[in-house]
């Protein structure tokens, strides 16, 4: 074991994991991921990064870009993570800018001020956007972590249910995607979880949900349909109370045909691949995703990778 993962399993288990189980409300939280966000990226990347406004539904949603792409382009786009109550376009601006130099982050609305579905009309009201510009669906590489990961994974679910053009590809990273909390790893790795604090799950998901059904594929996407989907990378840690997110969810795009890969890692923090200023594993785990990718979506006309 690297030194930097054992003294990252520290801090995470006896320092992070505890004052995020303390936050008292969302804009604690908020408050709380933004300055760890700004550790771990040794600055602000975003400041570098292009503003752009997406009009869905005569409502501005901002969005910010790590560079444009030239018409047909391939991209990413991008969902942050942060349990649908925080993060945001600039917490997640070193990821995205590690990952290529074009994605598009866009900044959902959050719970508890805007519960489900809020995020997920913002997801397809995004995706409608973007084809309204005149971008073909096959330049789109969608991606996302943790709550991101499972929002793109419920816009994929609603593109194969209402037959609409579909992304070239998807990845997800430790993806939250069945909030009726059924998994057995919620309890069986409930010690050897690094980051997330189990025991506020519960009170997560009545914020997100405000009452909804939390195995509403819009928001579980486990329960969700997805013949006639891209292939789709889902990469998680072995010891993360989450893990049977990502089992199960492999489990439902095999039996509808698609062509999944699920990556499990060792004893990592919940979306490792965050840390990727800090951890090899962060980075290896990185360039799968990009060898992923490139190997669904032929070279752009400008040769960009």
């Amino acid at each position: 074991m690297i030194w930097q993962l054992k003294v990252m399993r520290v801090a995470m288990r006896h320092a992070v994991r505890r004052s995020l189980g303390r936050q008292r409300d969302s804009l604690a939280a908020r408050k709380w991921f933004e300055r760890g966000a700004w550790l771990n990226a040794r600055g602000r990347p975003y400041k570098t990064f292009i503003p752009d406004t997406f009009d869905i539904e005569a409502r501005d949603l901002p969005a910010l870009w790590t560079a444009l792409p030239d018409q047909s382009e391939r991209f990413i786009l991008y969902f942050h993570g942060g349990g649908y109550v925080m993060g945001n376009p600039r917490t997640h601006a070193a990821l995205a800018n590690f990952l290529t130099r074009k994605t598009c982050l866009p900044d959902y609305r959050l719970a508890p001020e805007h519960p489900f579905p809020a995020a997920f009309d913002d997801a397809v009201g995004i995706w409608n956007a973007l084809m309204a510009r005149g971008v073909p669906a096959s330049s789109v590489v969608v991606g996302g972590d943790s709550a991101g990961g499972g929002l793109a994974l419920a816009l994929l679910g609603h593109l194969c249910a209402t037959d609409q053009p579909r992304p070239a590809c998807v990845f997800a990273f430790s993806p939250f995607t069945d909030l009726s909390l059924s998994g057995a790893s919620i309890t069986q790795n409930a010690q050897s979880e690094l980051l997330l604090p189990p025991h506020r799950l519960e009170q997560l998901r009545d914020r997100v949900l405000a009452g909804a059904d939390p195995r509403d594929p819009r928001i579980s996407p486990l329960f969700g349909n997805f013949k006639g989907a891209p292939p789709v990378l889902i990469q998680v840690a072995r010891s993360e109370i989450l893990r049977d997110d990502s089992r199960r969810m492999a489990e439902v795009l095999q039996r509808d045909g698609v062509d999944v890969t699920l990556q499990e890692w060792g004893n990592l923090p919940h979306v490792w691949q965050f840390f990727h200023g800090w951890l090899p594993e962060a980075r290896k785990a990185l360039g799968d995703a990009a060898l992923f990718i490139r190997s669904q979506c032929p070279p752009s006309p400008s040769g960009d990778s």
